[in-house]
């Protein structure tokens, strides 16, 4: 997997740049959802034509899954497939907090075997594949060894903590908000966290390429009934999440279920 971690590498810091450009400039920003909770802009784009030019044309027969491409039911029938995010976190982006990610991830046969995360703000870029580890910005990373719960800090989603769903957890942990589900992966995976979770429907895109990080830095990440994420579904929607350093996985899904 060198030259695809490689590929990865490069378009995630092409993409990056654009961002990073943009960061702070006046945007126009457009609601996707009927929420009006999904914003996109012009660095989602222009982010997402950078990494779908770079990757496609390095991999022609692989499939491709990204939030801001057309879905087509043609990557169902690929062994490989690259699942991407331009941007997570584009409500970080349009507020100017630097909490936010490029994510490229490649899956065979519905498993990570890559994953990249860079976060173009802070330059922090988090790599990882298969029967390599796990690294960030070239150093190898590992997963805290925290085992009781109660000793454990856990990232929210400002969003969800806005709406009190993080209010019943208070005192059982201590909790931090951060943006960007992807990058609140990362930190767990680079050690900086001991879990995350959230109940609220994601995508595989917002999670794929730092579950592969996590899981190559000796972490685990399952849905929110403690199945293992499988990937390239024909619905890439996912039921929450719990991503952990491993040990404290099954404490943090009982405290999730009571």
């Amino acid at each position: 997997m060198k030259r695809e971690l490689g590929v990865a590498i490069e378009a995630a810091r092409e993409a990056g740049a654009i961002i990073r450009s943009l960061y702070g400039t006046p945007l126009s920003v457009v609601e996707k959802g009927d929420r009006g909770d999904s914003p996109l802009t012009e660095a989602d784009t222009r982010a997402n034509q950078a990494l779908e030019a770079r990757i496609t044309a390095a991999f022609p027969d692989d499939g491709w899954l990204s939030e801001e491409s057309r879905d087509t039911a043609e990557r169902l029938g690929k062994r490989r497939v690259w699942i991407v995010d331009p941007l997570d976190g584009t409500k970080e982006f349009v507020r100017q907090i630097p909490e936010l990610a490029v994510c490229v991830a490649l899956v065979e046969d519905g498993v990570p075997v890559v994953g990249v995360t860079y976060n173009p703000i802070t330059d922090e870029l988090f790599a990882a594949a298969r029967t390599a580890g796990a690294t960030l910005n070239d150093r190898p990373i590992r997963v805290t060894s925290t085992t009781a719960l109660e000793r454990a800090v856990l990232l929210a989603s400002r969003s969800e903590n806005e709406r009190g769903e993080w209010d019943r957890f208070r005192g059982r942990f201590v909790i931090e908000l951060t943006g960007s589900v992807a990058y609140k992966l990362a930190l767990v995976a680079a050690g900086r966290a001991d879990a995350t979770f959230t109940l609220s429907p994601k995508s595989e895109w917002d999670v794929c390429s730092s579950a592969c990080i996590i899981e190559c830095a000796g972490g685990r990440v399952t849905d929110v009934a403690g199945e293992a994420l499988r990937y390239n579904q024909p619905s890439p929607a996912l039921r929450g999440l719990v991503a952990s350093n491993g040990t404290l996985h099954e404490q943090v899904l009982r405290a999730l279920a009571n």
